[in-house]
């Protein structure tokens, strides 16, 4: 990107004859401060030190690889010796609408009195010594000297030390401009008699346009969604999107799809890794499987798949925290579509455990010598044990039951094993659970309790499931883990009419149109009958998420009606009810209470949290 005033090239693109070929990254280098992209603050607080006449005798420049610190140091010293043929301009100035005296010398690193200094390999005592020496003297034609020292955290102990008189009382005509990759590794002493920009990392959608705009003018065809692959590749550096550019436009020979720059940078089709998690969060192994299978057979990477699922399942969190993260156009359309509906219907805590199982399963598949097996492992993990409940819903679950197996009061699922069926109509048996409370930490160190199996039915009799009210339903497929299918239920759909066998709904404006026609084969699958299910066009009782909102708004109210929260509330201004909890009474024969160390019993579970 580069404006009227920037040096010309040469050897624009299609250009015939003996002229080297440029890489992107150096052709449309910035050669003003209206060039650079993403670093509106640095450019503000330069134009005002000049504006003013109040500049440092000392810069120092930060930031990651690629974001521009050797290059917006050559800006800075362009218009420090900013000084037109004519002597229109008298000083330091950011307005540069064309090349000045000194600008071309500077841009291209020929210029005596601006000296550039490399401190990766000159790192010695004796090289600063060199600049101390030569700092004496005034420049042979500029307006000031300038002095700029890429990666000045390479310097030796005693080099930064040979530099500070220097730095602390340079003469006037002298100035410094340091950069550096590891600001903590320059010293304390340094940074105090320098002026600090911290260069940030651009965002995708700013590298987007800056991408299109030179994919214009070198007359490439490349995909939006093209463009955003490789800005958000790049990771906010400007050098490595133009580098990845050059590299896709040489890929591809030809117009650039998205499909070329997956390839060459190994990732996995987009809409493939959503659909993978799609399959994770419905507890569909099976599809998970042949999925990922799908996709290796094809040359992803495992450990890539992996990650570009840790990378989605952050996509939704951040877009359930903030909403509006979802209209970052560096993101495609699918994406931002499906994360949107994955956001609102999948919980924090489930989104959260698959963070974590992801990020220690992409360090075992990368160890691992059959990383495809150590993947599908990983698969496995999460889609059976995300939605598993925390040990203090365990605790309370058992509670409830009376030390039986697990049961959710209040439409909540029954935990139990993967694929197990819903005892609805046939009573379920078990020994008694033993609770370890020996040790305090003994059920936060990761231990589970050890729950008796079912007894079987007996032979010859066919377990029976039966399913006779709408919240059994529901419970239903939260114990099969299917988040979707129950979100779906519970914040979707109003019950009209309900018999066994047949499902009347009507649907709330945003419900998704699919989920009808896979409710009635999932049903069928789950219970071993058939189900019809039926929209109606009647108004139908609320959502269950509504009730339960309406119940919990409820208590709410008459929590704060209470003189005791009142009087609370009027000593702590600003304070309000954010949550009320029934609390159970403590058990004599297992005090619970005392893995916790507390004296308040663990949070109850509730039918609601999982969505």
């Amino acid at each position: 990107m580069t404006d009227a005033g920037a040096p010309p090239n040469p050897d624009s693109a299609g250009q015939a004859g003996n002229t080297p070929y440029r890489v992107l990254a150096r052709k449309y280098r910035p050669s003003s401060f209206d060039d650079l992209i993403g670093q509106e603050a640095v450019v503000r607080t330069v134009s005002n030190a000049f504006e003013t006449g109040r500049i440092p005798q000392a810069w120092i420049l930060t930031g990651v690889r690629g974001v521009g610190k050797t290059t917006t140091a050559r800006i800075l010293a362009r218009a420090l010796n900013y000084e037109m043929p004519d002597g229109s301009v008298k000083g330091p100035t950011i307005h540069m609408p064309s090349l000045g005296v000194h600008c071309q010398a500077i841009m291209e690193s020929r210029h005596m009195d601006v000296l550039e200094m490399d401190a990766a390999s000159h790192t010695g005592v004796d090289d600063v010594r060199q600049i101390n020496d030569s700092v004496r003297y005034a420049p042979a034609s500029a307006r000031y000297k300038v002095y700029i020292i890429d990666e000045v955290h390479m310097l030796s102990t005693a080099a930064f030390n040979a530099f500070l008189k220097t730095l602390e009382e340079p003469p006037e005509h002298a100035k410094f401009v340091f950069a550096t990759t590891e600001i903590r590794k320059v010293p304390v002493t340094v940074l105090s008699r320098c002026q600090r920009f911290d260069l940030r990392r651009v965002e995708a959608d700013v590298l987007m346009k800056h991408l299109a705009n030179i994919a214009a003018k070198e007359s490439v065809e490349i995909e939006p969604e093209a463009l955003g692959i490789i800005a958000r590749a790049a990771e906010g550096s400007v050098r490595d999107s133009l580098s990845l550019l050059d590299q896709t436009i040489a890929h591809a020979a030809g117009q650039v799809k998205a499909d070329a720059v997956r390839q060459m940078l190994g990732l996995a089709d987009r809409t493939r890794v959503i659909d993978l998690f799609e399959s994770l969060a419905r507890g569909d192994i099976a599809a998970a499987f042949k999925e990922f299978r799908d996709q290796y057979d094809v040359g992803a990477d495992p450990v890539v798949v992996l990650s570009d699922l840790a990378e989605f399942v952050n996509f939704v969190t951040r877009v359930k925290v903030i909403p509006a993260v979802a209209d970052n156009v560096a993101y495609g359309e699918t994406e931002r579509v499906r994360a949107r509906d994955f956001a609102s219907k999948i919980s924090m805590r489930v989104l959260s455990r698959m963070w974590q199982m992801l990020l220690k399963g992409i360090t075992e598949v990368q160890a691992a010598t059959r990383p495809a097996a150590a993947a599908e492992m990983v698969l496995v993990r999460i889609a059976y044990v995300a939605d598993l409940p925390t040990p203090d819903e365990a605790i309370r679950m058992l509670e409830q039951n009376g030390g039986g197996s697990p049961v959710v009061n209040g439409g909540g699922a029954a935990r139990s094993a993967p694929g197990a069926p819903m005892a609805s109509a046939v009573p379920v048996t078990s020994a008694p659970v033993r609770m370890p409370t020996s040790s305090p930490s003994s059920f936060g160190g990761g231990a589970r309790p050890q729950m008796a199996a079912p007894a079987p039915a007996p032979q010859g009799t066919a377990p029976q499931l039966r399913i006779t009210s709408f919240t059994q339903l529901v419970a239903l497929a939260g114990q099969k883990r299917d988040i979707m299918t129950k979100s779906a239920l519970e914040g979707d759909m109003r019950l009209v009419r309900f018999e066994e066998g047949r499902l009347e709904v009507a649907l709330e404006p945003n419900a998704s149109k699919t989920m009808i026609s896979e409710l009635a084969r999932k049903f069928e699958l789950w219970t071993g009958r058939r189900w019809t299910v039926v929209v109606s066009n009647e108004q139908g009782q609320p959502t269950l998420r509504s009730v339960n909102q309406a119940a919990k708004q409820e208590h709410a109210r008459t929590a704060e009606a209470d003189p005791r929260v009142q009087e609370v509330l009027s000593r702590f201004p600003g304070a309000k009810v954010v949550e009320v909890r029934r609390l159970a009474p403590e058990t004599p024969e297992t005090n619970i209470n005392a893995d916790y160390g507390s004296d308040d019993p663990p949070a109850g579970f509730d039918g609601d949290d999982d969505l």
